[in-house]
């Protein structure tokens, strides 16, 4: 809900930058030195973040759901992809031949 927010605040103007990386769970940082005392994860996770210039959003998507998240952003997407620029065929097609 807060990414189709996030979505509709920049509307027209504006982005909105995502990135995903994987995460093991930890909320410290492991020692570089000595053997790593811990519970190992037993599920992969990602963490997913989303900000425009001001507002930030972040949540952590374990294995079992990604493809359900997958669908519903993929769906947002679809739905507030409305800004971008329609391509030019025509311009398109003149310099393909002059590269022949």
């Amino acid at each position: 809900m807060e990414l189709t927010r996030l979505f509709q605040k920049c509307g027209l103007s504006g982005s909105v930058y995502f990135t995903l990386k994987k995460c093991d769970g930890r909320t410290k940082p492991t020692p570089r030195k000595g053997s790593v005392e811990g519970v190992e994860p037993s599920d992969n996770k990602c963490l997913l973040r989303a900000k425009d210039g001001k507002k930030k959003i972040s949540t952590v998507v374990s294995s079992k759901e990604v493809n359900k998240f997958q669908m519903a952003y993929s769906n947002l997407l679809r739905a507030d992809m409305d800004g971008l620029k329609k391509r030019d065929k025509k311009s398109k097609s003149k310099k393909s031949k002059a590269a022949q």
